[in-house]
């Protein structure tokens, strides 16, 4: 590309996100969508570097590096951003509230508005599966490989269902402390690890466990951490009681799943990983200020909205774009970072190269499902700058958040 193509090119994108910056109301608090598409493309890469599909004979099996570069762990501290994205969640759901509230808006024609755009995009991922999970059984394909993708495709789903459980609870949820369902992880932990519980408790912490972020949104949305102190005792505290957690209570290290471990902070949810979060939220509001003032540059808040206009897409898409690039790879033979056994830095390494091929394969699907989300016509381009205020006490908004 010439150098004057390369300048045509950079005028296009500065006129583009110079449009979006001015439609954009001058009361939207943009580090909101900042901390939501932080969250999400940390989910994102967060799996593409720790999924591991390794072509065995045949079939295909999970795998980790995590599971034979144990000290890689703290590679789950940067990109495990679940409880910052309900943190953003709790606080843009109980203000959103609020405001159909005070325009009249029923609770039942709120709730159906946040649902839909929730499991519209789920449609296209239930139904493209279920014809890929017959399609390979009917042509041979192992069971057991098939299985192995159609959980990793479907695994964002469970988010989802507890989200809009949350989402549907907010009327009850607005006034909650969230020391209360900290409080609930806490004895259920007590129980099951300490008093030998039955395991099956630890599933009322996928509930218990995510209100913790979610409660907190809500107290951000009244105003209660507006001052820094708020942060620092959620980033130091939260910080101080994992690390006595995975020191001191035998606590996995790593802040997900790794294949093969008798015990994970994620699945269920453990106190460990809720105090995480909590320091994860911490840092979140700590930052706000320093991300309002970065949003103020066109070029980076229209990066942001447009994230913030498909994360769904994103996030259900992006484990099928991450098997759909495994598998058409195999037509080449066993490739590095791939489909080989993700046990020296070899592999990390070659996983790192792999990453713009998987992001091209998820704008690929991007491209192909963005409509099950975004909807059409006008709606579609003006939900990228719908205004609601920043921090501040009260729960007044213009209009729904995106």
């Amino acid at each position: 590309m010439t150098d004057i193509g390369v300048h045509g090119m950079r005028g296009v994108l500065r006129r583009g996100a110079g449009r979006i910056d001015t439609a954009t109301p001058a009361d939207r608090d943009r580090a909101v969508d900042a901390l939501r598409a932080a969250a999400v493309l940390g989910v994102v890469l967060g799996h593409w570097l720790v999924t591991a599909l390794v072509a065995d004979g045949p079939s295909l099996r999970t795998a980790s590096p995590l599971q034979h570069m144990p000290w890689l762990a703290p590679i789950s501290w940067l990109f495990q951003t679940l409880a910052v994205f309900f943190l953003v969640g709790g606080h843009v759901a109980t203000r959103s509230h609020a405001s159909a509230r005070a325009r009249g808006v029923p609770y039942h024609q709120w709730l159906t508005g946040r649902l839909s755009r929730l499991f519209k995009p789920v449609a296209a991922v239930l139904s493209l599966w279920t014809v890929v999970a017959l399609a390979l059984l009917l042509s041979g394909a192992e069971f057991g490989t098939v299985r192995t993708l159609v959980k990793l495709a479907l695994s964002p789903l469970w988010f989802l269902v507890v989200f809009a459980a949350l989402t549907a609870a907010t009327p009850l949820l607005t006034r909650l402390n969230p020391l209360w369902p900290l409080a609930v992880v806490l004895h259920v932990d007590l129980l099951r690890f300490g008093l030998g519980g039955p395991a099956w408790l630890g599933w009322v912490n996928v509930a218990a466990g995510w209100l913790v972020p979610y409660t907190l949104g809500a107290a951000w949305t009244r105003g209660e951490l507006e001052r820094p102190r708020a942060g620092w005792v959620l980033l130091a505290g939260g910080a101080a009681a994992t690390v006595a957690l995975v020191a001191l209570a035998g606590y996995p290290a790593s802040m997900v799943g790794v294949p093969g471990q008798s015990m994970s902070n994620l699945d269920p949810p453990t106190l460990a990983v809720v105090t995480f979060g909590l320091a994860q939220c911490g840092l979140a509001l700590l930052l706000r200020e320093r991300l309002r003032r970065a949003m103020g540059r066109p070029v980076a808040w229209a990066a942001v909205a447009l994230v913030n206009l498909s994360a769904m897409t994103v996030f259900l898409w992006h484990q099928t774009a991450l098997m759909a690039t495994t598998v058409t790879g195999l037509l080449a033979g066993r490739l590095p970072g791939l489909h080989t056994r993700p046990d020296d830095l070899g592999w990390v390494g070659a996983r790192l190269l792999w990453l713009p091929v998987f992001a091209l394969a998820l704008a690929v699907c991007w491209a192909a499902f963005r409509s099950f989300e975004q909807g059409g016509g006008r709606d579609r381009a003006s939900r990228v700058v719908r205004s609601h205020r920043p921090s501040g006490r009260g729960t007044a908004t213009k209009a729904r958040h995106v």
